[in-house]
């Protein structure tokens, strides 16, 4: 799911580009679950220019036009935006095939494409009248790059929960999804696995600077990758990460092997030399592989019954 660098970038360049493109022709809606709400209905929004886009709670993107109006998107997991500039009197369409189409704004000087390449559909458009309907997106997290450390110092306390859980969670901090929170708990040293009420306030701040220098960090490198274009290439898994998808591949910092947590749909990746002291983190993938066999410990125990190969 794009996070708060990705969807602060794509706010940024629907600004620059989309605002510049003339007039709205057309508004048009492919996907039968994706518009949500339909006061403005769509036809009203036709001939207006867009005059703003900003991220809204969280992880939406909202889309001002001048008649007052806002369009919101949530791109949920496979959720993406494509720009694709008028060509010689024509558009060309974005890659999924026709099944991948949700929505399109078609404007004088190009389209704008919401597409879904998952089969089960979850991006949501909603109409709304005036920025006073925004209230509704706002799931009450704080913004991690604009709170103080006593607000985030209150937000990570208001429940007892370990660090993964509470940096996702949308009722504490806006913004911060399953790959930056792995990025932030590495950068600060911290395991994913740690009660938020066991923090001291030392490893707090150590928290808070690490997810305000990597959630910059990585909105800086976004704005450089895309320059003055749009972003094609929104992913969560990106070369220059730390842990978060690579499981198995060397930290970065200390060489050992890179651990995953795995639950639902989603896992946890962590560097258990740098952020839990040598020891592995339960995980019900490797609790499968062992069969019943005695859990390793750690880092060293498992090393050693896989014959010093990596992990699995």
């Amino acid at each position: 799911m794009p996070e708060l660098p990705d969807v602060t970038v794509y706010a940024e360049r629907i600004a620059a580009v989309v605002g510049a493109a003339g007039a709205l022709a057309e508004f048009a809606v492919h996907g039968p679950s994706v518009l949500r709400t339909v006061e403005p209905a769509p036809a009203a929004f036709v001939g207006q220019h867009l005059v703003s886009a900003r991220r809204v709670g969280g992880k939406r993107i909202a889309m001002g036009y001048d008649g007052g109006a806002l369009v919101v998107v949530h791109l949920m997991i496979a959720g993406r935006l494509r720009w694709r500039p008028v060509q010689g009197g024509r558009v060309r369409r974005p890659p999924g095939g026709p099944r991948a189409l949700l929505a399109a704004w078609h404007f004088e000087a190009g389209t704008l494409w919401l597409t879904e390449s998952s089969t089960r559909k979850r991006a949501a458009v909603h109409c709304i009248a005036d920025d006073a309907g925004l209230a509704q997106f706002d799931r009450g997290g704080i913004e991690p790059l604009e709170c103080t450390f006593e607000g985030f110092v209150d937000a990570l306390r208001r429940e007892n929960r370990t660090l993964k859980r509470a940096l996702t969670d949308p009722r504490l901090f806006a913004g911060i999804g399953n790959a930056y929170s792995d990025e932030i708990l590495f950068a600060a040293r911290l395991s994913p696995v740690t009660w938020t009420s066991r923090l001291a306030e030392h490893e707090i701040a150590i928290l808070f600077a690490s997810a305000r220098e990597v959630l910059t960090d990585w909105t800086a490198r976004l704005r450089a990758e895309v320059g003055d274009g749009f972003p094609e290439t929104v992913t969560a898994f990106r070369p220059g990460m730390a842990v978060h998808g690579r499981y198995r591949e060397p930290c970065r910092v200390c060489a050992s092997p890179i651990q995953r947590i795995r639950y639902a749909a989603n896992e946890c990746n962590y560097c258990a030399r740098c952020q839990t002291g040598g020891r592995l983190l339960a995980d019900r993938g490797l609790s499968q592989l062992m069969r019943g066999g005695e859990w390793p410990r750690t880092l060293d125990e498992l090393e050693e019954l896989r014959g010093g190969a990596r992990p699995p």
